[in-house]
């Protein structure tokens, strides 16, 4: 086969696949909404239940859902025949895929979801079809073609329902004003999660590990502070503990191109007045974001007296997976 040829069906593919999804726009009308309100005051749990690529499509909207909010589980057909069926409750809502409405599995699981009582949401390609006509709501997925060549194996049918359960997904999402913090709730170990709900407080350099000096403290017990805590910086305070300054690894290199006469400095002498601070009730991605804007390597985070109470470090932010820009 020439290089042209497998562009040509590559595209043709892509065709197929979207004119199938951009016919469901007509589908999502009355019964959507009815099937979007049902899932919403639900009392259970979103069951989602297909045979063979029908029941891979339903995993991934499980997925979905359970990551944006609606609590869904994957219920396979044969499974549900010897014991799984236990798992469904009167309370929840069932979603069946299925592109013919005819599968044998889902007919044989139909009547004992009908005996428990549950709601049947059928995203079905034909209403007509046996699972179509015991619905109590039915989705229409119905396509034009399949991309196979053969019209045989499922694609822009399987297109069809992924995207349907995105919708299902995203408008649930929407009634229920689920937010971008709720998201990072449900994913606490991905970056996105650590970026929305990770606190200063919970990542900072706290207690005896702040580097910390007296404004009348020698240079030199000054650069011992700095190197015991292994910060490359410390904190210089007044009387009261309120920050006046930080002394860093350059303050030292800058003093020292100018003079080796170190024995009279004391830390407010060589000390970077008004540093950059941070409360620790803010989240570290905007930590690492004041970083990058300054070009600093760290930040010290102060209570309302402004007393330093921690650090914060650039390399401790990305070695937890947050991002720089």
């Amino acid at each position: 086969m020439t290089k042209e040829k497998i562009i040509v069906h590559g595209k043709e593919v892509i065709r197929i696949e979207s004119e199938a999804t951009l016919k469901l726009v007509d589908s999502i009308n009355d019964d959507f909404v009815r099937a979007v309100e049902e899932i919403f005051k639900c009392k259970g749990r979103v069951v989602l239940t297909g045979m063979g690529k029908s029941g891979l499509i339903a995993r991934k909207i499980v997925a979905t859902m359970n990551s944006t909010g609606t609590a869904a589980i994957y219920l396979h057909p044969t499974d549900a025949l010897h014991g799984d069926l236990g798992m469904v409750r009167a309370q929840d809502v069932v979603i069946i895929l299925s592109k013919s409405g005819n599968t044998e599995e889902m007919l044989n699981l139909l009547p004992l979801l009908k005996r428990l009582g549950v709601l049947i949401i059928g995203m079905l390609g034909s209403k007509d079809s046996k699972i179509g006509r015991q619905a109590d709501i039915f989705l229409n997925i119905d396509v034009k073609e399949e991309a196979c060549p053969f019209d045989l194996a499922p694609t822009a049918s399987s297109t069809a329902m992924l995207v349907m359960g995105d919708a299902l997904a995203v408008s649930l999402l929407h009634v229920r004003g689920f937010t971008a913090q709720d998201f990072a709730m449900l994913h606490p170990g991905g970056s996105l999660g650590k970026r929305l709900s990770l606190k200063i407080s919970e990542i900072m350099i706290a207690g005896d590990q702040v580097p910390v000096v007296q404004e009348n403290t020698s240079l030199k017990d000054s650069i011992l502070e700095i190197t015991s805590k292994r910060l490359g910086t410390t904190c210089v305070v007044n009387e009261q503990g309120k920050l006046t300054g930080v002394i860093t690894d350059g303050d030292l290199r800058r003093l020292l191109e100018k003079t080796l006469e170190l024995q009279s400095f004391k830390a407010k002498d060589i000390m970077s007045k008004h540093p950059k601070v941070i409360t620790a009730d803010l989240l570290a991605s905007f930590a690492l974001q004041q970083m990058e804007n300054y070009k600093i390597t760290s930040l010290v985070v102060v209570d309302e007296n402004e007393r330093p109470i921690g650090i914060v470090h650039m390399h401790d932010l990305v070695n937890i997976g947050l991002k720089q820009r």
